[in-house]
């Protein structure tokens, strides 16, 4: 059975530099519809993690920043629960 490969994103970071993440997880908020996924560099000395909303339909895989501190807010929640949960 064929392994599928992750995508992989390239991003700048502050001071201009290329630098690849992947997809954490993903989810569907069930407040506004929205799709959210968070990513995380390959290079191990690139900490932390970076959220987006993302439109499923669209091809292009465009990363849209989040709007407001309500969600971030939600999108921290999402995390340490599915972070501290080893059964998720």
């Amino acid at each position: 059975m064929a392994e599928i490969e992750p995508e992989i994103y390239v991003l700048e970071d502050e001071a201009g530099r290329e630098v690849e993440f992947t997809e954490l997880f993903s989810f569907k908020a069930d407040n506004n519809g929205k799709t959210y996924i968070i990513l995380k560099a390959l290079d191990p000395e690139v900490e932390g993690v970076l959220a987006y909303t993302v439109n499923p339909e669209d091809e292009a895989g465009e990363l849209i920043p989040l709007e407001t501190e309500a969600e971030f807010d939600m999108v921290e929640e999402v995390m340490n629960t599915i972070l501290n949960n080893p059964e998720l």
